[in-house]
């Protein structure tokens, strides 16, 4: 054979022999993004590829490289970028421990590298919940080396994911969208041990899918549909203003008109579509609705007409009155002390009486979890500009004692930023954190607008509110430049994608000829809520008791405040291009 050619068959079976080296790390080490570090410098320093970089940090190809950013480096067989560091010893003895404040189970377990059964067969006691200040037995961990440390302790910025039994990468892939190859650099103790059912594995924190976020662990969300074992009837009141007492019928052009702006007519009658569509789903499920509809026209006088003529003791709910003034005197009656009554759709707040559910979350719950956002997550040495109308002063006073380097940013009396004040007032040297606060489309569009404008390689800006009013549903608004903006707040509900009709929404277009709006999308949630507790407790008094659940666009938590019940259930959202994505609370 050519000797030329032998040289090159041993090249070539060299660099085989090269690439199957480099295709399983040794292990992976944490490196934290410095300011103004480069993909190119990091590849450099590790001795690794951009592709090698990527397939173990996919969010990079997302996002790109952000400072603070936590990087996975995966080190090959000869080319370690450190000398091998001795692997963790776990001795057989234990050691005490006290349980911290809203310290859990899987958490101790993670901390500790021992899987949640593990932890329970050491402290049997514990099997039913941990209490604060408890004293437990954990392994005493003899040595656990600083570059390993990372990827041994919990860290907020993570999701965490336990493995079920007889659970495998394939079926973990297909639950939450993580491949074996990120699991394995998250979690550097699979490497020797493998899946194990109990454990509990580090996962980036995009990853989720269907699964929802409880103190960073991932877990099932509640179905309610699973408590249907038997058929059974239900039965709701509905009192809604049709005003159809105003309606002209013989006149078809006037009835038309009406029907075509957005009035209680129109509000109720989607409002009732929602509410049939519900009744019409749960009867799949062997559970009949009997429903009694109202006609209340807005009226006081005619509130009083229905409940002296109706006897409302045998129903199981009353839905409505839609205005809270008028919900708040249907409350009063003593012959409806011990009914469940249902504030449907208002965010304004209603008296929570006897047997009262407020089944939308308030505006002052919604303000109170995004402070405890921005507190959290706003770093003080950013550039942080408040932009407030004259009608939120006391909520810029709030703000200013959370953050009182902030900068003021005035609108004009038109309620308009002049941009080059706006332009004067962000930096390139930090990150520009926006907040405003305002109700009024006029500063938010102009706000939205001059922020959006100032943003370039050079300069970031990301918009912030406490509260998310119906304002910033105007249609003219720019979902790009929100999107751009990053715009991120608490809300109440989390808007069904536009152009991607699920399994309820083409039911609905064939049931209504036309897809579902927001008011119907609220009552048809909160019907199936509503009738699927009480189907799986018995009766609405206990219905505190029950967890967290998700329908089409809303969520339910109730809080029993008073006599009454408080829905508490938010949704921490944030605009992303067009979309709109829930960030992890």
């Amino acid at each position: 054979m050519n000797k030329n050619l032998i040289l090159a068959f041993v090249f070539i079976i060299s660099g085989l022999g090269f690439a199957n080296a480099q295709e399983t790390p040794l292990k992976f080490i944490s490196h934290k993004v410095k300011k103004k570090e480069t993909i190119f410098g990091i590849t450099r320093n590790y001795n690794i590829t951009e592709k090698q970089l990527n397939e173990y940090n996919p969010l990079l190809e997302k996002v790109g490289l952000r400072r603070r950013m936590i990087l996975r480096i995966p080190v090959y067989p000869k080319l370690a970028v450190a000398p091998s560091s001795p692997k963790p010893v776990i001795e057989l003895t234990t050691a005490s421990y006290i349980v911290k404040p809203k310290e859990t189970k899987w958490r101790i377990a993670y901390n500790f590298q021992i899987t949640i059964p593990e932890l329970e067969a050491l402290n049997p006691s514990i099997r039913l919940g941990l209490k604060e200040g408890q004293q437990i037995l954990v392994p005493r961990l003899e040595s656990i080396t600083e570059s390993e440390t990372a990827n041994t302790t919990w860290d907020s910025s993570y999701n965490y994911y336990t493995v079920l039994p007889k659970e495998g990468y394939y079926r973990i892939e297909k639950k939450i969208d993580v491949s074996k190859r990120v699991l394995d650099s998250l979690n550097p103790k699979l490497l020797e041990m493998g899946l194990q059912a109990g454990m509990v594995l580090r996962v980036p924190q995009e990853a989720r899918g269907g699964l929802k976020i409880e103190d960073d662990l991932l877990v099932e969300r509640i179905s309610l549909f699973d408590s249907i074992d038997k058929k059974l009837e239900v039965s709701l009141s509905i009192l809604l203003p049709f005003k159809s007492n105003e309606m002209v019928y013989d006149s078809i052009e006037d009835t038309r008109r009406l029907l075509q702006s957005r009035n209680l007519h129109t509000l109720s009658a989607d409002f009732y579509a929602g509410v049939l569509l519900a009744a019409d789903t749960l009867t799949h499920y062997g559970i009949t609705v009997k429903l009694y509809v109202f006609d209340t026209e807005n009226s006081i006088t005619k509130i009083n007409e229905i409940v002296g003529s109706h006897d409302f003791s045998k129903t199981d709910a009353i839905i409505g009155p839609l205005i809270p003034s008028n919900f708040d005197y249907l409350s009063t009656k003593t012959t409806l002390r011990d009914v469940p009554k249902v504030a449907p759709l208002s965010t304004n707040p209603v008296a929570l009486r006897n047997a009262v559910y407020q089944s939308v979350t308030p505006k002052s719950f919604l303000r109170k979890r995004m402070f405890e956002y921005l507190d959290k997550y706003l770093n003080r040495e950013d550039n942080i500009v408040l932009v407030v109308d004259s009608l939120s002063r006391n909520i810029e006073k709030e703000l200013l004692v959370m953050f009182p380097k902030a900068t003021l940013l005035r609108p004009e009396k038109s309620n308009y930023l002049l941009p080059e004040l706006v332009d004067s007032l962000l930096v390139d040297s930090l990150p520009n954190k926006v907040i405003l606060e305002s109700q009024d489309f006029s500063l938010i569009s102009s706000a939205s607008s001059q922020m959006s404008a100032q943003l370039t390689d050079m300069r970031s800006v990301q918009l912030f509110t406490t509260y998310r009013s119906n304002a910033y549903e105007n249609s003219n608004l720019s979902q790009k430049q929100l999107g751009d903006l990053k715009f991120t707040y608490t809300a109440d509900r989390l808007p069904l994608k536009l152009g991607e009709y699920n399994h309820f929404q083409n039911h609905y277009i064939r049931t209504f000829g036309k897809p579902p709006n927001r008011t119907a999308i609220r009552a048809y949630d909160l019907v199936l809520d509503l009738i699927l507790r009480k189907v799986y407790r018995g009766d609405l008094k206990s219905i505190n008791e029950i967890g967290e659940t998700d329908y089409q666009e809303s969520r339910f938590l109730y809080q029993k405040e008073n006599n009454g019940f408080q829905n508490t259930g938010y949704f921490l959202l944030q605009h992303d291009d067009f979309d709109i994505k829930e960030l992890k609370k």
